[in-house]
């Protein structure tokens, strides 16, 4: 493996922000009567690269850095940023934040400790390290085996990518903490064409792993996995609109429940009774089967966090349990006017943005049905293999979820492919029509989640699940 023989970037600990630096800067943030000040420093370098057309179409890098103080008094937040890391900007930057959330609490004199912090990350080797040379190997290894799988691949498209991110959280609570982030994927997307007919397929790996975890092993089986895909789906027929039973299959499908349910049970929405479960808590809202939970310590999965952007460590937090919503994912803010406390659930973007409550790993959590038997249950209805893109409305739970990969059920078996697959209804309702849960959950890679603007990593999961009835939006009609 070629890497560089040094580090390739610059990190924190060479910038002049000591101890009594940032106790001066959260003094000067406070000096205006405002009850908590924050200071959040960060230095993050994205690498990617991309294979397209037979040839490495994109290679780039970026580093930024800089600096967000926040103030809070009672609902007020004020909210600073810089990249210009002297010190007279800085003080300059946290006067700003402090005049929006001015008050009247008295000031009080703390000492920062530095804080000891679980490590749920799976990084030996910084792929920061790694030339792009040897990246791009990985790229020529996918585009070739998926060329190969099949005559019907007319296209292949491979990305790599990882973000190494240092971070230091100082705020007036006397909290100091340190941590290193550092994100991974590989995917691989192609296109089949047969006969005047198209289909796509895609696969990938990803976490808070480091380059120890790639290999030209892995390049294949993403690349035999993403032919597999686009091939099955050639010959799929339009689905078929109407009311039926599904059946969801293990891993790929926990995009469901991060955003039809999830987003539902974020502590903003909760606080301001912007959700469809903001007076459940306690109450059954789900069959006894269904248990839900937020996880960021699942080592290595793509939304882990030693600490969240507000250094709260991170945390499993069971949402549902038993059919019974338990809770709510809170940041430090919403806690505070909730009067209970942090989750870990505070993330940000970036140093530009202001942390807010956000999932990490979101998943439904094991049952006891033989998978097998979930499949045999269907007399006629849609198995689900994967769920994409699609939207959702927190305030009343109605969503509408495209399938890139679905077939029919017929008599307890898996039959022909179907296209066009769309799941359309709301997610207090599917909660309660979950009927059958298998134990084999299944953490997938996961994506990128957005809220209010920002953008931060996830991962979800799911058993096998049987979901008794829910709409689905075909062009076949119901016949």
């Amino acid at each position: 493996m070629n890497i560089y023989p040094h580090p390739v970037h610059s990190t924190l600990s060479d910038s002049q922000l000591g101890q009594e630096e940032l106790k001066e800067l959260l003094a000067i943030a406070k000096q205006n009567g405002g009850e908590f000040a924050e200071v959040y420093i960060e230095h993050t370098v994205n690498n990617n690269i991309g294979l397209d057309e037979d040839k490495i179409s994109s290679a780039r890098r970026g580093v930024d850095m800089g600096v967000g103080i926040r103030v809070l008094h009672g609902e007020k937040t004020g909210y600073a940023h810089s990249d210009d890391l002297s010190l007279d900007k800085l003080k300059e930057t946290a006067r700003v934040a402090g005049l929006i959330a001015s008050g009247k609490a008295k000031q009080t004199d703390f000492d920062l400790k530095k804080q000891k912090i679980p490590s749920y990350y799976m990084v030996k080797t910084s792929p920061d390290r790694i030339v792009p040379a040897e990246k791009a190997k990985l790229l020529w290894k996918a585009n070739s085996t998926a060329r190969d799988y099949n005559k019907s691949i007319s296209q292949v498209y491979v990305s790599y990518s990882d973000s190494n991110t240092e971070i230091t959280i100082a705020n007036s609570e006397g909290l100091l903490v340190n941590d290193v982030q550092t994100l991974t994927r590989l995917i691989v997307f192609v296109s089949a064409l047969e006969k005047g007919k198209r289909s796509s397929g895609y696969a990938y790996k990803g976490g808070t792993l480091g380059y120890e975890h790639y290999n030209l092993e892995l390049a294949t089986e993403l690349a035999e996995e993403a032919g597999r895909m686009a091939v099955a789906m050639l010959p799929a027929e339009d689905a078929p609109a109407g009311e039926y039973p599904i059946v969801m299959a293990k891993g790929e499908c926990g995009t469901f429940f991060h955003e039809a349910i999830g987003h539902s049970l974020e502590g903003d929405g909760a606080r301001k009774k912007t959700t469809c479960f903001w007076d459940k808590k306690e109450e059954m809202i789900a069959t006894e089967i269904v248990s839900l939970a937020d996880d960021g310590t699942i080592p290595g999965a793509r939304g882990s966090i030693n600490v969240d952007d507000e250094g709260t460590p991170g945390q499993k937090n069971i949402l549902i349990r038993d059919g019974k919503c338990k809770g709510f994912l809170y940041d430090k803010l919403n806690a505070k006017l909730m009067k209970t406390k942090s989750t870990g659930s505070g993330r940000r973007q970036s140093y530009q943005h202001y942390p807010i409550p956000r999932m990490t790993n979101t998943y439904l959590m094991a049952g006891k049905d033989n998978p097998e038997d979930i499949l045999r249950s269907v007399k006629k209805g849609i198995y689900i293999s994967q769920i994409g893109g699609g939207n959702v409305s927190p305030t009343t739970g109605r969503f509408v979820f495209s399938v890139p990969e679905g077939y029919l059920i017929e008599n307890g078996k898996i039959t022909s492919p179907l296209k066009g697959i769309q799941l359309m209804g709301n997610g207090p309702d599917v909660l309660k029509n979950i009927t059958m849960v298998g134990p084999d959950l299944e953490i997938s890679g996961g994506g990128t989640c957005g809220k209010d603007g920002q953008s931060k990593p996830v991962s979800d999961g799911n058993p096998t699940l049987k979901v008794s009835k829910i709409t689905i939006g075909g062009a076949k009609v119901r016949g």
